[in-house]
């Protein structure tokens, strides 16, 4: 059997920077295992895999070590080759994903517009050694759907964090997202999810569905600008709109070919 699969650097503008994720177009599901043995292959934070359906196409998400619930940036990704390299005709796709409804991405000049569902944050206690695997003194704590939200005093304490991820992988949670005002950008973040495989991402979509209720109700405006200040990097265009978060970005191929298995 062999697969197409791309790899594109999502949330950049030019290659070696945003956040790498493999896509890969199917013509029906494969086996799970198969699908996570191809992650796992592909040694990337998150592989995309894409079938076509009635009204768009069916998309899951795999990191080298589990299915994840969403995907903020392999799903640019996969909205980038459908309509950079697979020259879909219309100006959106729907995507249907197993645990997070419907998405849908618009393409608006060069930016690519992903409607994804907000993630409100909750208050909730300092979690158990959380303090010591990040080696920083959070300014707040907040719980979501699946990650943490540690708020620092500034974007240098962000940038200077160096998190001990073994301590930080025996931490309840998914991930954890660090945050502050941005010096030049209404908010910056990074994100480190030790449990499923990614010690620190590069540039994160989910995390954004997040941040952008939060940083929205601080700083009491809807259009945000972000940057995730990991080594590669990203930028992200942000709006919140009740319910539901709308995350633009740019994306750029990096290789294509095709997979044997």
């Amino acid at each position: 059997m062999k697969i197409p699969i791309y790899q594109v650097d999502a949330f950049a503008s030019e290659v070696f920077s945003g956040n790498p994720a493999a896509v890969c177009m199917l013509e029906s599901w494969i086996d799970d295992k198969q699908l996570q043995s191809i992650a796992a292959e592909n040694n990337l934070s998150e592989t995309a895999f894409l079938v076509r359906n009635d009204d768009g196409f069916d998309l899951r998400w795999f990191t080298p070590i589990t299915e994840v619930a969403l995907c903020g940036h392999a799903t640019l990704a996969s909205a980038f080759v459908l309509f950079a390299c697979q020259k879909w005709p219309e100006e959106n796709i729907r995507f249907r994903t197993r645990k997070s409804g419907q998405l849908i991405v618009i393409k608006r000049d060069d930016l690519l517009e992903m409607d994804f569902p907000s993630r409100p944050t909750h208050t909730r206690n300092l979690p158990v050694g959380l303090k010591e695997a990040l080696r920083v003194a959070p300014k707040e704590v907040f719980g979501s759907e699946e990650d943490l939200l540690v708020v620092l005093d500034s974007e240098k304490a962000v940038r200077e964090a160096q998190p001990d991820f073994g301590a930080l992988d025996r931490v309840e949670c998914r991930g954890v997202i660090i945050t502050a005002r941005g010096d030049r950008s209404d908010f910056v973040s990074r994100f480190f999810a030790p449990r499923v495989g990614i010690p620190e991402d590069p540039v994160t979509g989910s995390a954004h569905c997040v941040l952008i209720p939060y940083w929205a109700g601080e700083l009491r405006k809807n259009d945000l600008h972000a940057f995730q200040i990991s080594k590669r990097g990203g930028e992200l265009f942000c709006t919140h709109v009740g319910k539901r978060v709308k995350i633009s970005g740019k994306a750029v191929l990096y290789m294509e070919g095709t997979i044997t298995v």
